[in-house]
């Protein structure tokens, strides 16, 4: 049973930073790719960033310049750094690991962005 444990969430002030970070139980490679992606009251849930195998990333617009997704793949580990907070970006973030068949989903960290 893959698990995804997500840390790093908070509360911050506009303009600040936060890193989320997810641990896979399994090794990282074993993903076609792994993504962060957020859900905020009333809205639909977002893919907000996406690192694939090969080491590609791809962002929303709305995050492009803020966000940046990376992995370590000795700690079997995706971070989310985020700068330049803004109060629209308060959501849970939830990490994701993409297999072929399955999606794998982790816990949920909330975000907080006061302005």
């Amino acid at each position: 049973q893959v698990q995804l444990v997500e840390s790093g969430g908070g509360l911050v002030q506009a303009g600040g930073s936060l890193r989320l970070s997810c641990t896979t139980s399994g090794s990282i490679f074993s993903f076609n790719s792994m993504g962060w992606y957020r859900l905020a009251p009333g809205k639909q849930r977002e893919l907000v960033a996406a690192i694939i195998s090969g080491g590609v990333t791809n962002y929303a617009d709305s995050v492009k310049g803020r966000f940046t997704i990376s992995r370590d793949n000795a700690k079997n580990t995706v971070y989310l750094q985020m700068n330049s907070l803004k109060p629209e970006d308060t959501a849970v973030y939830y990490c994701a690991a993409h297999s072929r068949d399955y999606v794998y989903w982790g816990q949920g960290n909330q975000v907080t962005v006061s302005s």
